[in-house]
């Protein structure tokens, strides 16, 4: 069973006026377990809304999204679907909530109920693991980009999602900035974490196993990374 099934899945948001095109129509999309999934697409091709369906920020207008089995539609399903699916976001600073980077990666794990011990013992393991230990009291806000997007990764890592949903991460830090986060986020993806990866990025795009172009609001592509670089007619057409 797929980690993530899209079905014939529309979106019309509440404010657009009744002229105005679904941000989304009609996609069908399954996300297996494992996969490193590159979506693309240019500006208002629907990418962040598909971001935002898959762990339930959105709920469909037709169709259906399913998170091991569970719909999003059902606000039952919703505390669930979060801990299966994690996000990260292009501006670290909308998920940054606590006044330390400790305190901000106890923040959900605090809402899951866990014990003290267990809190402390992710805390260190996510600050070990992403290299930001010296930063633990640290006001999150005075970071630099580099180290505030490893705090929200490190946030998000230590609630154990089955898939992380990353959208266009990378895009506000400097170049070297961005291969040290891809390179954990390949890391991730090499222990098993599924990853769908929104970017605008080519050469991030060529560390995905599969690639997915949005045009549109429809699916334009769906294959190997190698199959959309080598069209470069499809590659001007998508505007990526």
């Amino acid at each position: 069973m797929p980690v993530i099934s899209i079905k014939s899945v529309s979106y019309h948001y509440p404010h657009a006026s009744g002229s105005e095109p679904e941000a989304l129509s009609g996609i069908t999309l399954d996300i297996t377990a494992g996969e490193f999934v590159a979506l693309v697409g240019a500006n208002g091709s629907g990418k962040s809304t598909l971001a935002r369906l898959l762990n339930g920020l959105l709920r469909p207008t037709a169709g259906e999204v399913l998170v091991d089995g569970f719909s999003t539609g059902d606000k039952a399903n919703l505390d669930r679907i979060r801990e299966t699916v994690g996000m990260v976001f292009q501006n670290p600073d909308s998920q940054i909530v606590a006044t330390s980077v400790e305190d901000d990666i106890a923040f959900g794990l605090e809402n899951l109920g866990l014990p003290a011990e267990e809190i402390e013992r992710r805390i260190d393991e996510a600050c070990r693991r992403f290299g930001i230990e010296a930063l633990r009291q640290s006001e999150p806000h005075w970071l630099s980009g580099g180290q505030k997007q490893r705090a929200v990764l490190a946030g998000v890592l230590a609630l154990q999602p089955k898939v992380l949903v990353l959208d266009e991460p990378t895009s506000m830090l400097d170049p070297r900035s961005q291969r040290e986060f891809l390179q954990l986020v390949e890391s991730l993806w090499h222990e098993g974490t599924s990853v769908v990866y929104i970017t605008q990025i080519m050469e991030e795009v060529a560390s995905a196993g599969r690639v997915v172009a949005l045009a549109g609001g429809e699916i334009a592509f769906d294959g190997t990374p190698a199959e959309l670089l080598s069209n470069h007619q499809l590659v001007e057409d998508l505007g990526v």
